[in-house]
């Protein structure tokens, strides 16, 4: 069997996308029988050959010259290209830092990045084309696993959800926990899929899968105001995981 060849890269993130990929251990053998990893450093020291890809994976925020670089050279390398996660999708927590980033970067990895070679981190299509999003912080592993198979045959998956975590947490019977429990769940404007995890186990959603479809912003807006969140906080919470997309009526 011919292996179908990709890429999984990592700009700037935790790792915490592939170590999801990783931990399907049950998997990773047909995984491993079905495609040929050409870069992916967590899973193998292999030298990138430089050749064509299938398809490459990207986790993580652009924000040094040097991963646009290798998203540029990786784009026009592979037929297709998946952005997989909140920070390489919107930005994600990356995008919390303060005009200080670069201050606070060199303090940090001292030698390894200054002012002068960093930008504020910009989700990857604001540099290559995207063809497939898998959201999350970090994302579901059936959906990484559900788009690796598509791939293999050539096509994109068509599983994401654009319906909203309350939904799912409806069909659990969970305890609303932003009405009857007054806390600041997102649940209502969040994208599903997750199978409303965290409100599940009574942790309120914090929107790390992007907005729903049609999301219901203002109505969220007003009902975080009424929990007693001052303007600031509902702006930067209903922005945390949409880039910034956070601005409230």
């Amino acid at each position: 069997m011919i292996r179908t060849r990709i890429a999984y890269i990592r700009l700037t993130s935790c790792s915490g996308c592939q170590l999801t990929l990783l931990n399907c251990e049950e998997e990773l053998a047909r995984v491993g029988e079905l495609f040929e990893p050409v870069r992916f450093e967590m899973l193998s020291s292999a030298a990138d050959d430089g050749g064509p890809l299938a398809a490459v994976l990207v986790e993580g925020s652009a924000a040094r010259p040097e991963e646009v670089q290798r998203l540029l050279d990786l784009r026009r390398r592979s037929r297709w290209l998946v952005a997989i996660g909140a920070c390489a999708l919107s930005g994600g927590v990356n995008r919390l830092v303060d005009d200080r980033q670069g201050e606070h970067c060199a303090a940090v990895y001292a030698g390894v990045c200054t002012g002068r070679n960093m930008f504020p981190p910009q989700s990857i299509d604001h540099f290559v084309a995207v063809d497939l999003c898998i959201p999350g912080c970090p994302p579901e592993p059936q959906e990484i696993l559900g788009a690796l198979l598509a791939l293999q045959r050539g096509t994109l998956p068509g599983f994401l959800r654009e319906h909203a975590v309350c939904m799912e947490c409806r069909q659990r019977e969970n305890l609303c926990l932003l009405l009857e429990r007054k806390l600041p769940c997102l649940g209502p404007v969040t994208r599903g899929g997750c199978n409303a995890r965290c409100p599940s186990i009574g942790i309120v959603c914090e929107g790390c899968r992007g907005y729903a479809d049609q999301p219901a912003r203002e109505e969220q807006a007003h009902l975080l105001r009424d929990l007693g969140l001052s303007e600031r906080q509902v702006r930067e919470r209903m922005g945390r995981f949409t880039g910034g997309n956070h601005e409230t009526p």
